[in-house]
């Protein structure tokens, strides 16, 4: 290959995709967001449609290697339906803080469960040859300023915490790919520090495969690709336009970018796209929905589903439902799907199955009652109408038309001859409204808006334009307008410029109109009262995408609205309640002493209300345990707005780590606090037993491997799942280490009256810490507890061994 040619390599074509070289037909290699199903080259709300699998917290909640090895495995048939042969996904990131935004796409608060799920994943999705991409490379676990602000981390800490996962995918799972983060680890940004992507990924785990930069995260041409950044992505190179030049001028860039252009090469022939290239085109995107991928998603959504509590009402625990009795569904997350987060991972799902739809299917509609008493939504709701798009030229004559669904737009592939940085569009709608009354409209937007009524201006988004939350930061805050309307037909204009951000990440275009009729103050005592009048009431609430995004952290642990406000009420009317709970992390739950039943749903993908039903009615077990601590208060959280703001959420473009090894349960057990409910936590339809601890040695050598046997008997009347989870304490240990870290777990299905013994392996890094003095992976002789139980507040069984020798 000519330099110019390996140079063209190391930066995208476009988007989504790999620069071809045709004079060696060496093809484009597309790519597409994940995790939670395949996108394909479409906007966040403008793809064709895909499976939506349940997303991260709600796959990390299965404690399932099997299931999440199945799920990369139809993960990487939606992903070639869409052209593309790499799958931007698992997110590997740990739950340090409550309040993260994007905590939802991630599977737990700890490395090791993460990594086990990861490997699973990645060796699923990889074995029909589609690439995982492990991100975000590393120390992304918050949005604020994400972008720009240094990850300030003690070395155990990344070591033992923050790089395990990823180590984990990269030498036991072989990932093919990793994206960097667009944060700075301790001062240097992982897209070009020498010491994360070449000292540790290449020479201490001996990857093989492709770094890429997440989007418009690559900051520097010869730079970041000698520190071992292979590919700038998206396309065309921006950061890289200088990079044919500098390897022409210096031996050391053009070494760095003949091994980068090799990395690239080999990731497209280990996708086997040298001798099947794809068609990359967004017209040849594939839109199949599969029986079997459907019936795997609902599987999983229920299996995901985490029993907080069961009380007995009557002398027999509330769930699950008998049959033949009505339910009251009540709440804003009732009749709307909650099926995914927000950010990236959006796409344009084949079904939204809502709980009020699970129920109503499987107990029959004259058995189902509905009302939602309260709105949950941080945003007005976008109305599903055709919505009319007009490109404009200098003099206001049309260049372009076209007509999309929903009033949201977002512009990914623009028409031909239109500048993406410099358009004028006019969008046009008709608004029905059914009744006069008082309405509220909405507008905000990633580039410069406003929207008149009937010719009349009613939001100036133009003008007055300032940056906020919305976009991953590009868009502005919402701006709402009360109007009065009469019953009748409205045309709806919106006009849009984008507005170019001098921020080094290429500039976005979205609008979003949003629209809704207050709720009268009757609908929450209607709500409550129709509760009352059903033999058992769920009253779903939760958070939506809205609340739960990348771009933006949560801003509390408190539900949006008055949602504790409805529950509290609806379980005063009608003591036979269920809380259905749909958020992607924990909150507060006030009103949990009086609820007999309350069961976690997180957003567990398109059969959501399938799933979901399928718990609620016993259909399955509840297979969920908890992969994160759901704390009594936010000032329980490790990291928290009280303490200093260079903690969480960062000041002066650093977030200090201070906490150090102490997070999610490692935290709880260093201060002695009592969680609302513990890491590992989830209740079953049955109960069961466990039986003797048998281990293949008391005197552990560490050059060897280390077996534990646990029988685990179901002694209920049900079939039910469990997870076996093995907890290592080291109170020898030289330095300071958490109290008890998860070292292995196994999930085990049992039919009553059915005993199986459950092998759990350990090993030298079961019982290790990162030496940060020697630099080096340590175990220190003495003895060491084995904590077996089924919760990290369940030490039910203890073994203790002795390491004999240090190595």
């Amino acid at each position: 290959m000519t330099l110019e040619e390996q140079v063209s390599l190391l930066a995208g074509v476009d988007h989504w995709c790999t620069t071809p070289v045709p004079r060696l037909n060496i093809p484009s290699l597309k790519v597409t967001d994940g995790p939670s199903g395949a996108r394909g080259v479409g906007t966040l709300v403008g793809s064709k449609p895909t499976a939506a699998f349940p997303v991260g917290i709600a796959l990390g909640s299965t404690w399932n290697k099997a299931l999440l090895r199945e799920i990369g495995v139809h993960l990487a048939r939606e992903t070639l339906d869409k052209g593309a042969a790499v799958l931007l996904a698992p997110t590997m990131n740990l739950f340090r803080s409550a309040l993260n935004g994007r905590n939802f796409e991630s599977y737990s608060e700890d490395p090791y469960l993460t990594g086990a799920l990861g490997v699973a994943y990645v060796q699923g999705l990889q074995s029909s040859g589609v690439a995982a991409t492990v991100k975000h490379f590393v120390g992304n676990e918050s949005e604020f300023e994400r972008s720009t602000i240094s990850s300030d981390i003690p070395e155990r800490a990344l070591r033992e915490l923050y790089l395990r996962p990823f180590e984990m995918a990269v030498r036991e799972g072989g990932a093919w790919a990793v994206m960097t983060g667009y944060n700075r680890l301790n001062g240097t940004y992982c897209s070009q520090s020498p010491r994360l992507l070449g000292d540790i990924l290449r020479d201490e785990w001996s990857f093989s495969g492709l770094v890429m930069s997440d989007w418009g995260g690559t900051h520097s041409a010869g730079a970041s690709v000698r520190a071992g950044l292979d590919l700038e992505m998206p396309g065309p190179a921006k950061a890289r336009a200088t990079l044919l030049t500098e390897a022409l001028k210096d031996e050391e860039t053009r070494k760095a970018v003949r091994v980068a252009a090799k990395n690239v090469l080999r990731l497209i022939e280990r996708t086997g796209m040298l001798t099947r290239p794809l068609d990359v085109s967004g017209e040849a995107e594939r839109a199949t929905e599969y029986p079997d991928t459907r019936s795997l998603i609902r599987r999983a959504g229920a299996e995901g589903a985490v029993l907080l509590k069961n009380n007995a009402v009557c002398g027999a625990p509330l769930l699950p439902l008998p049959a033949g009795v009505t339910v009251a569904v009540i709440g804003p997350n009732a009749a709307v799907a909650q099926v995914m987060g927000g950010g990236s991972s959006q796409l344009n799902a084949h079904r939204r199955v809502s709980p009020l739809e699970g129920l109503r299917d499987a107990l029959g509609e004259a058995n189902v009652s509905h009302a939602v008493g309260t709105f949950n939504n941080r945003y007005l709701p976008i109305l599903q109408t055709p919505i009319h798009i007009e490109y404009l030229g200098q003099e206001g004559e049309v260049l372009a038309t076209e007509i999309r669904l929903g009033s949201e737009v977002m512009w990914g592939i623009l028409p031909a001859g239109i500048a993406a940085d410099s358009f004028r569009a006019r969008l046009t709608l008709t608004l029905i409204v059914p009744e006069e009354g008082t309405y509220d409209l909405s507008l905000f937007s990633a580039g410069l808006s406003r929207l008149s009524v009937q010719g009349k201006e009613v939001i100036d988004n133009w003008t007055t334009w300032q940056p906020g939350e919305t976009y991953f930061g590009f868009g502005s805050d919402e701006i709402r307008e009360r109007v009065s309307l009469d019953s009748g037909t409205y045309v709806v204009v919106v006009d849009f410029t984008p507005k170019v951000h001098d921020n080094g990440i290429a500039a976005f275009s979205a609008v979003r109109i949003g629209f809704q009729q207050p709720s009268p103050p009757t609908d929450f005592e209607d709500a409550v009262k129709l509760a009352g009048q059903a033999d058992f009431a769920v009253v779903c609430v939760g958070t939506n995408s809205d609340w739960e995004t990348e771009g933006i952290d949560r801003q509390g642990l408190t539900l949006p609205g008055d949602q504790d406000a409805l529950v509290s009420a609806v379980l005063s009317a009608n003591p036979r309640t269920v809380v259905l709970l749909q958020t992607g992390g924990p909150v507060l739950m006030p009103w949990l002493d009086d609820a007999p039943a309350v069961l976690q749903g997180w957003f567990p993908g398109q059969e959501a209300g399938h799933a979901l039903a399928d718990v609620l009615l016993g259909h399955v077990d509840p297979g969920g345990r908890l992969p994160q601590t759901f704390p009594a208060r936010l000032s329980d959280d490790p990291t928290h707005p009280e303490l200093p703001d260079v903690q969480y959420p960062g000041s002066a473009g650093h977030v200090e780590y201070q906490e150090g090894l102490y997070i999610g349960y490692r935290h709880i057990d260093r201060h002695a606090l009592t969680p609302l409910f513990p890491f590992g936590h989830g209740l079953s339809y049955t109960t069961f037993s466990l039986g003797e601890v048998q281990v293949t040695t008391h005197e552990f050598r560490l050059d060897e491997a280390l077996q534990v046997t646990v029988p685990v008997t179901n002694t209920g009347v049900r079939a039910g799942q469990t997870v076996i989870q093995l907890y290592v304490s080291s109170p020898d240990s030289r330095m300071a280490r958490p109290w008890k870290e998860l070292q292995a777990f196994e999930k085990v299905s049992l039919n009553p009256g059915e005993t199986q013994d459950v092998l759990l392996e350990l090993n030298f890094r079961s019982f290790a810490y990162f030496d940060d003095i020697q630099n080096v992976w340590v175990a220190d002789p003495g003895e060491i507890h084995l904590l077996i139980g089924e919760s990290s507040a369940d030490a039910r069984k203890l073994v203790t061994i002795r390491i004999m020798t240090q190595i």
